[in-house]
């Protein structure tokens, strides 16, 4: 994704301000887009890949039978592996000044498949809790509410709602051109800040608070029920805590300020709004945020790996053997 240099806003909100090369705020935003993007958006790439590429080889192959979960994972992976694919050419674009040469439909494509898989991820993620929280509350339905027809109908009602939530982004992200160099805005870099500040705000309500809310309320339940219920294993509890822990990390540590400091940072673009060094502090975070909210896809493969079930079938993928064997070598060291 595109973040633009001080001097970009500057031009944007038709500032008086002028930044030269020794200003302090100047300097943090530059040097954040040529040093900490690249190498982050890097880290991710490679992690990603490599750990999606396992976690959908171990579904497709060794994960028998699918259960709604099983369903689920496999398209919150595939989520993730349209968005890595997607990173090499952001990266490009940075480590060469922000400049974008490969024309406005691939700029348009991926800065679009980043919101596509945030918001595609929460959703995802929220299906996860509603689905366990079934399971749990109504033990003697769980066959029923594993059933694959579930999950897919559920994944496809994510998909129509995620791809409408972001598709009026094709109307914002725009090539600017400035002494003959191309940049890919996304956007919130984009002209117009009021437009952009009310949809931002609708996308936070639509697609963060209201999925939170319904995790959060999902997940006191299901910690409840499992206080109380003493028909509920030992393995089920553990499996339903650690997942509670991991989403909860992943919208608050991921996501939350990412959608902080967008909203602020759109705040500040305003025509209204006076420009000073806190403008460039706050864009310099949001620098930050867009990483930081990428890393959920490694909290993703910790989902996985929390599933008793893919853990074994992880082990036998790697050691050539079945995971029924995988299981027996496993019961047999804890007699």
């Amino acid at each position: 994704m595109a973040d633009t240099t001080a001097g970009e806003i500057n031009s944007m909100n038709g500032s008086n301000v002028t930044n030269e090369p020794n200003d302090p705020c100047f300097n943090l935003d530059e040097k954040l887009m040529k040093y900490y993007l690249p190498v982050m958006y890097s880290f991710i790439f490679f992690i990603g890949l490599i750990g999606n590429i396992i976690a959908i080889t171990v579904y497709i192959f060794k994960i028998r039978p699918w259960k709604s979960n099983t369903v689920i994972n496999c398209n919150l992976i595939l989520t993730d592996l349209l968005y890595v694919s997607s990173l090499p050419f952001i990266i490009y674009s940075y480590i060469n000044s922000n400049s974008w040469k490969l024309g406005e439909f691939m700029c348009k494509f991926t800065r679009l498949i980043f919101y596509l898989n945030l918001y595609g991820s929460i959703m995802f993620l929220m299906c996860l809790s509603i689905f366990r929280f079934l399971v749990i509350i109504y033990p003697l339905r769980a066959y029923e509410v594993q059933k694959k027809p579930w999950a897919f109908l559920a994944c496809c009602l994510v998909w129509l709602i995620t791809i409408a939530e972001v598709l009026p982004m094709i109307t914002f992200i725009t090539l600017e051109s400035k002494s003959n160099t191309f940049t890919c805005l996304d956007f919130g870099s984009s002209p117009n800040p009021e437009q952009l500040l009310v949809y931002s705000w609708i996308l936070t309500v639509l697609g963060y608070l209201i999925p939170l809310l319904i995790i959060f309320i999902c997940s006191l339940k299901i910690v409840y029920t499992l206080k109380k219920g003493p028909y509920v294993n030992l393995a089920s509890k553990l499996r339903a805590r650690r997942l509670i822990i991991v989403i909860l990390i992943v919208f608050t540590i991921c996501f939350l300020p990412l959608h902080l400091f967008r909203l602020l940072r759109l705040y500040f673009r305003l025509p209204n709004v006076t420009e000073t060094c806190l403008t460039h502090t706050v864009n310099a975070i949001y620098i930050i945020t867009r990483p930081i909210a990428a890393l959920h896809t490694f909290c993703n493969l910790a989902l996985y790996i929390i599933d008793d079930n893919f853990k074994q079938a992880l082990i036998s993928l790697f050691t050539c053997k079945s995971q029924s064997e995988t299981r027996n070598s496993r019961e047999h060291l804890h007699k």
